[in-house]
């Protein structure tokens, strides 16, 4: 965990202050120009580094304003946060997931973003779509920071150099599978596979559900999805494994759900999966030119893919100082100087607008993301149900279990069974 203070004394007058402030309605900006927020995020350092200089510009402009923030990994931030809401002292400012943003509006832990709309928050640029995707309700309870696809990350000198074809869009699960044998008959780098482990990643799983006509979670909040399923899902990459398509468990197992933690970025492996808005970091982190593709398609199957807001910016219901929070959304998402040092890091701008005021400042891998969520069009679904409560605890059980099948503790029915068991007891409870 990471914590970062930043205060920032008087040193500008009120009207340059004012006048740093842009899509705010001035009454508003007179009653609020100053105060104390707390903001909390998950990510890596790049986000990190990235989020404090948007937070420098955001209070050099605001200079009676100050912000603590504090950043961790993903697997430690949803504890850290139940923690502080259940324990009363919930940050200010919340960096919120779709999966997690139903569980904590019915909470009453965010509040409701509307009446801040056309004044402190100037998004509605953004369209109704992406306003619906952070809606609960009919209440709108995040700022979209951007959209995003899963998706395939690849050295592709690596799989050059081992006379294979790499993934590619349209590519198919089979066709992964028999890619991935090429690579480890031809590989003459030790100790490097081909693919890391996806077993346990929940947002490549719900790829493949969805192919087939499946989901996680049913709008009714229930699985969609069977133990058979789960089983041949585990299944798929035992088979991986054995053909030393895949890194084995014990490599796996170092993966934190953060990009430093990858396979692909420890060397191990040439290929990994990340959300779309992750790739910048993941090739800041290695030498080699990376390439992004979308994840396998099941032939003759749906649609697996969908876009979704990638991580939403949210308020505390709790926070003394919702406008200037709610200022500090509009700032990072609608303002380009904002937008600019943000990056695509949470994913590429919903606003029209934004994106192209930044596109000169794209590097080349960021340009190579916007190119991948425009070419996804075609294999693009509809967003899915939103997770029921549990559902982060769900995905936590299955990174468990594709671990244990990984070390073949259990065999990929009995992982599957137990998955569907726990996740349904988890349902069940919530």
């Amino acid at each position: 965990m990471t914590s970062t203070r930043i205060d920032r004394r008087r040193m500008l007058g009120t009207g340059l202050a004012m006048a740093g402030l842009p899509f705010l309605g001035a009454h508003r900006a007179l009653a609020q120009q100053g105060g104390n927020i707390r903001m909390i995020w998950w990510g890596g350092d790049e986000r990190a580094r990235r989020t404090n200089a948007a937070i420098d510009k955001f209070t050099a402009a605001n200079p009676e304003a100050s912000v603590e923030a504090e950043f961790m990994g993903w697997d430690d931030y949803w504890a850290r946060l139940a923690t502080q809401v259940a324990g009363g002292n919930a940050p200010d400012f919340i960096q919120m997931d779709y999966r997690y943003m139903f569980e904590y509006a019915r909470r009453d832990a965010i509040r409701p973003l509307d009446e801040f709309l056309g004044d402190e928050l100037q998004i509605a640029d953004f369209g109704q779509v992406n306003l619906d995707s952070c809606s609960v309700d009919g209440k709108l309870y995040g700022g979209n920071v951007g959209v995003n696809a899963f998706s395939i990350v690849f050295d592709a000198t690596a799989w050059q150099e081992a006379g294979a074809e790499a993934p590619s869009l349209g590519t198919s699960w089979d066709g992964f599978a028999e890619k991935c044998a090429a690579f480890a008959a031809g590989n003459g780098r030790k100790r490097v596979y081909a693919t890391a482990d996806g077993s346990g990643q929940e947002g490549l799983f719900e790829v493949w559900l969805r192919t087939q006509g499946k989901a996680l979670y049913t709008p009714e909040g229930t699985l969609g999805y069977d133990a058979e399923d789960a089983g041949r899902w585990f299944g798929y990459w035992t088979e991986m494994r054995k053909a030393g398509s895949c890194v084995p468990a014990d490599v796996q197992a170092l993966y934190k759900n953060s990009p430093e933690t990858a396979p692909l970025v420890s060397g191990s492996a040439a290929t990994d999966f990340a959300h779309s808005n992750q790739f910048e970091s993941y090739q800041k982190l290695v030498q080699a030119e990376l390439s992004v593709v979308g994840a396998p398609v099941l032939e003759g199957g749906q649609p697996g893919q969908y876009l979704k807001p990638s991580q939403m910016f949210s308020i505390s219901s709790t926070s003394k100082e919702p406008e200037l929070a709610a200022r500090m959304i509009n700032f990072l998402i609608r303002d380009p100087e904002g937008a600019r040092l943000l990056g695509l890091d949470r994913g590429v701008p919903a606003s029209q607008e934004i994106r192209e005021a930044i596109m000169p400042d794209l590097s080349d891998s960021g340009r190579k993301v916007v190119e991948l969520v425009s070419s996804l069009s075609p294999q693009i679904g509809a967003l899915p149900p939103a997770p029921p409560k549990g559902a982060g605890e769900i995905n936590a059980v299955q990174i468990r279990i594709s671990q244990e099948v990984g070390f073949e503790a259990v065999s990929p029915e009995q992982g599957g069974a137990a998955l569907v068991d726990e996740a349904a007891a988890i349902l069940e409870r919530a």
